[in-house]
């Protein structure tokens, strides 16, 4: 199932092209409407966020953002909407937090237990949002939604008593003992979190495009029925691919705890908003491998060159949250026009090349 060369015409008319390209047009005429330069305020987010300054706080940001957009397109990919992705985050923090403060291994394997307890507990959390949408007929959507407040409370609970760092008047664990954190890379501050995400995207490629499971993924996403008529068991690949969801938004929310300022802060993982933006990303890619990697890379540059350009021109940094949001408009407006029956029909003859292809 080898895939076909992307010609440039057929990027230029993608509707993923259309939007972003949309959304800089009509970001630049906001920006001429309130007497701002466009090109010099376009040249600040880029400088800002690519340039030797601001590398480093994109690619620490591109990690989470990266992370939590591969959490969301994994179910996303089978038709399945996890909007849990915080309550799995910050239990993948504090579970994290509570182990590197408390294992009596040595500091390097107490970092990998706390990576794993991360992941563990996020899986965990999510497989239950997935147990109440098989068993109790409650829609994922509204369970993984529902289930991040009791997550965040209880996380917040924790990190403003049990784990309360002593003498402290903000909510936060004491630091991690020395030792217990990820390696960063020379002086930056990016550290090999960064790495284990982009293991993860390089797993999901080969799973999507290699496997399968991926193959089961695409069917189900493009069409349940005609994948329930296959053979694929929706309650059992629901509760998979939410396990494999939660497990790498527990890997994020341990990552961020690993990292500066080693220690659990109430609110400082959800704060950023590196759910909303990962879905984001996922639902501009179509929840495909490489597109999600470079959606990903595409919010963190606007997010970190957001303030690269409020502070240079005056501009606030709000305008990338327009920006995004233009993007998933016009995605959606685009894909409804050009959403016709014959596309249905090349869906339909695309599920049935592919089965062919791999009996």
């Amino acid at each position: 199932m080898a895939a076909s060369p992307v010609s440039p015409v057929r990027v230029l008319r993608s509707p993923v092209f259309f939007s972003v390209a949309a959304a800089v047009v009509i970001g630049a005429l906001f920006l001429i409407g309130t007497g701002a330069d466009p090109v010099a305020a376009y040249r600040a987010v880029i400088t800002g966020s690519l340039g030797s300054a601001g590398i480093g706080s994109t690619l620490t940001t591109g990690t989470s953002v990266l992370g939590m957009a591969l959490a969301l397109a994994i179910p996303l990919r089978a038709g399945l909407i996890n909007l849990g992705g915080d309550g799995q985050l910050v239990l993948g923090g504090i579970s994290a937090a509570a182990v590197g403060l408390y294992s009596p291994l040595p500091a390097p394997l107490t970092t990998v237990l706390a990576v794993l307890a991360g992941m563990a507990a996020g899986a965990l959390y999510a497989a239950l949002a997935a147990l109440c949408d098989i068993r109790f007929g409650v829609p994922l959507l509204v369970s993984s939604l529902l289930l991040s407040y009791p997550a965040s409370s209880l996380a917040s609970y924790l990190v403003r008593y049990p784990l309360k760092e002593p003498g402290s008047s903000l909510p936060q664990t004491r630091r991690l003992p020395d030792g217990v954190e990820l390696p960063a890379f020379g002086t930056s501050t990016v550290t090999v979190g960064l790495v284990l995400v982009a293991l993860a995207a390089v797993a999901y490629h080969v799973v999507d495009s290699r496997t399968a499971v991926g193959y089961e993924m695409r069917m189900t996403g493009l069409n349940p029925r005609f994948s329930a008529y296959a053979g694929v068991a929706r309650g059992p690949q629901t509760l998979r691919l939410m396990a494999v969801s939660g497990a790498l938004a527990g890997l994020v929310g341990a990552i961020g705890v690993l990292s500066f300022p080693y220690r659990f802060l109430d609110g400082s993982l959800t704060a950023p908003g590196y759910t909303w933006t990962g879905l984001t990303a996922a639902l501009l890619a179509a929840a495909a491998p490489l597109g999600t990697v470079l959606a990903s890379f595409f919010f963190a540059v606007l997010q970190v060159g957001g303030l690269s350009m409020e502070r240079t021109t005056e501009v606030p940094r709000e305008l990338t949250q327009v920006l995004q949001a233009i993007v998933i408009v016009f995605l959606a407006a685009r894909l409804r026009v050009t959403w016709r029956p014959g596309k249905r029909r090349d869906a339909a003859e695309q599920l049935t090349t592919e089965k062919a292809e791999a009996a």
